[in-house]
C-alpha cells in the first residue's frame, strides 16, 4: 500500500508537513542546503551537529555562526557531546536561536566525535545517554529528538534496548540509522531492525539508511511503520531527488536547471560563510551536481581546481547559457532571510561549514 509522503505528521506540538527529512551531514548541511531542502519537499530540516563544548567555551575557531532563516521552519538543530550539563545548557542556545526542535546526536561514527564520548559511543553507555537525553529535554520547551545508530558493532541490536529508555528520559521521537558504526557507510541498512523499534516506542521513528528513491522511501515506510524516512548522501547535489520521491515521477533535471540550482546555491552559500570559506566548502559540491551523467567528468574536474568564484559562473553559464534567466527567477522567488546569528557558536568540529 502506498504511503502518502505529502501527509502532514508531528514530533510533539511540531506540525511536520511532509514525511521527507533532509539528514544533517557533516560539511554539507548549511543553511543554503536546507533552504534548497525546505524548496523541493523535504518537511524537516536538520543543522548539522553542533559541538556543544565549542558552544560552552565560544571556541575562537568556529568556521560561522548559526544561522537561522524563516523559510527554514520546522527546523531541527542538532547538538552532541558527552556532560550531560553543558548538553543542557547548550540545548537552551539552539531553541534561543530559533530550533523547532533539538536533535541529539548519538549516531556519529566518527573517530573525532567518539573518542570524546560522544556519538555513537552513547549507546555503549545507556545510562549516560538517558542523563544526556533527560537533561536536554527539561532544559528545553521544544521537542527533544534523538538520531542513533544499531549499536557499535556490526551485529548489534543496542538500539531496541537503548531507544525505549531514551523514550522514558524524554525523547519525542527517534531516528534510527541500523548501521553499525563499525559499518560506517558500507553494507545495507537493515530495516528490519527499525519495524522492531517502531514495535516497542510510542514515539514517531524516522527511518535513515539507503533511502534514495521513491521506490525504496515506499518500501520503507510500509515494512516498518516509521512515521518519515530521512534523506541523506541521495540529496547531495541532487535535490530533485525530495521532489521524486514526492511526487513518485522520476524527471531527471535539464542541464539548465542543474547548473541554475548550483548558481544559486553558491551564491547562497556565498553569503552564509564568505567567499573564502564558500570557495574551498563548495569543491565537493561541483561532482555532486554534475555528476550523473549530466556533464563530462573533465568538465567537473577543471571546476575543482579553480578558487575564483566569478570564473566558476563564468564557465557554469558557458556550458548552459539557458540557466541565467533560471537562476534570475529562483532568486526573485527566494524570500529575504532575516537570520539569527548566536555568537560565537561553532557550525561543526569537521570545517567547510
Amino acid at each position: 500500500m502506498s504511503v502518502d509522503l505529502h501527509s502532514a505528521w508531528r514530533i510533539g506540538d511540531v506540525e511536520i508537513p511532509t514525511r521527507l527529512v533532509l539528514a544533517p551531514m557533516a560539511g554539507v548541511s548549511v543553511q543554503a542546503f536546507r533552504r534548497q531542502g525546505r524548496r523541493f519537499g523535504a518537511g524537516l530540516v536538520c543543522s548539522e551537529m553542533v559541538s556543544c563544548a565549542g558552544i560552552e567555551h565560544r571556541n575562537e575557531r568556529t568556521l560561522g555562526y548559526l544561522r537561522v532563516g524563516a523559510d527554514e521552519h520546522p527546523l531541527a538543530i542538532q547538538i552532541f557531546g558527552s556532560d550531560p550539563a553543558v548538553m543542557g545548557e547548550a540545548a537552551r542556545m539552539v531553541e534561543a536561536a530559533g530550533a523547532d526542535i533539538v536533535d541529539i546526536n548519538f549516531g556519529c561514527p566518527v573517530r573525532k566525535v567518539t573518542k570524546t564520548g560522544a556519538g555513537a559511543t552513547l549507546l555503549d553507555e545507556p545510562d549516560q545517554a538517558y542523563r544526556i537525553v533527560d537533561a536536554v529535554a527539561s532544559a528545553v520547551a521544544v521537542p527533544v529528538s534523538v538520531k542513533m545508530r544499531r549499536g557499535l558493532q556490526d551485529g548489534s541490536r543496542d538500539c531496541l534496548e537503548v531507544g525505549p529508555r531514551l523514550v522514558e528520559a524524554g525523547a519525542a521521537s527517534l531516528t534510527l540509522h541500523p548501521r553499525s558504526a563499525q559499518q560506517m557507510y558500507t553494507g545495507e541498512a537493515d530495516h528490519s531492525l527499525t519495524a522492531e523499534l517502531v514495535e516497542r516506542v510510542s514515539v514517531p521513528i524516522v527511518a535513515s539508511g539507503d533511502v534514495t528513491s521513491s521506490a525504496k522511501a515506499q518500501a520503507v515506510l510500509a515494512t516498518t511503520g516509521a512515521a518519515a524516512v530521512m534523506v541523506g548522501r541521495g540529496a547531495q547535489g541532487n535535490p530533485w531527488v525530495l521532489r521524486e520521491m514526492l511526487d513518485g515521477a522520476a524527471a531527471e533535471p535539464s542541464r539548465e536547471e542543474v547548473v541554475a540550482e548550483l548558481l544559486v546555491f553558491i551564491r547562497e552559500t556565498v553569503r552564509e560563510l564568505g567567499d573564502r570559506r564558500a570557495s574551498g566548502f563548495l569543491k565537493k559540491f561541483y561532482g555532486w551536481y554534475l555528476g550523473h551523467g549530466r556533464f563530462p567528468r573533465a568538465f567537473k574536474s577543471e571546476l575543482t581546481q579553480i578558487d575564483d568564484l566569478d570564473e566558476i559562473e563564468r564557465r557554469l553559464l558557458a556550458a548552459a547559457p539557458g540557466a541565467a534567466a533560471l537562476v534570475d527567477q529562483l532568486l526573485d522567488e527566494l524570500p529575504v532571510v532575516d537570520d539569527v546569528l548566536l555568537d560565537g557558536m561553532p557550525i561543526s568540529i569537521y570545517g567547510g561549514g
